[in-house]
């Protein structure tokens, strides 16, 4: 009977040691943001606590669903891109293209998110981070992927969009990735 390995087992101290040798070897600061400020273990370990509650609670999506046909008639209903599909009018084309900024806005009908997605939110909303501590987040769990996988080239977001990753995988990812920042990333600075 093979080893199953749980998700918590991917990401060992050893991982997190390994994630800290390829952080130290990265070009520029991970835990500068885009503001140009330095973001601290805690704030960025923070996010991404938020982030997997955010997943808790609105549940996780694998990938983004573009095009969701909830105003097309019934009877045309169907999960076709709607630029691949040459019986539409440009109306209901422009009417896709609107329909799908405002499901980017509105997730009342399926709050599910992708990785990417409750990373950004979580710094949108302000309340666990913002979007520098969103951006030094996502590069820690690059890190982290690239030292569980040995790529250099690898990103968590596309490593969390595989057929067979799970929401458990996802969050393993995240508590690995806040006690990374925790254990590695700077100290908070005094103001």
């Amino acid at each position: 009977m093979p080893k199953t390995i749980t998700p918590a087992a991917l990401f060992t101290d050893a991982a997190l040691r390994r994630t800290q040798e390829i952080t130290a070897d990265s070009y520029g600061s991970v835990w500068i943001g885009p503001s140009g400020e330095e973001s601290s273990g805690e704030a960025v370990a923070r996010h991404l606590e938020g982030t997997a509650a955010l997943l808790d609670k609105d549940g996780w999506s694998r990938v983004t669903t573009y095009f969701r046909d909830r105003d097309r008639d019934e009877d045309q209903a169907s999960d076709a891109n709607p630029a691949d599909d040459e019986s539409l009018t440009v109306k209901q084309m422009i009417r896709a293209v609107l329909r799908f900024l405002h499901d980017g806005i509105d997730t009342e009908l399926d709050p599910r998110r992708t990785l990417d997605a409750a990373l950004h939110q979580v710094g949108e909303d302000g309340g666990h981070g913002d979007p520098d501590t969103a951006r030094v987040a996502s590069g820690v769990l690059d890190r982290l992927i690239q030292a569980h996988t040995g790529s250099a080239s690898v990103r968590a977001t596309a490593w969390s969009e595989r057929q067979h990753r799970t929401h458990a995988d996802i969050t393993a990812l995240l508590r690995a990735g806040a006690r990374f920042a925790r254990t590695y990333g700077p100290a908070p600075q005094a103001t």
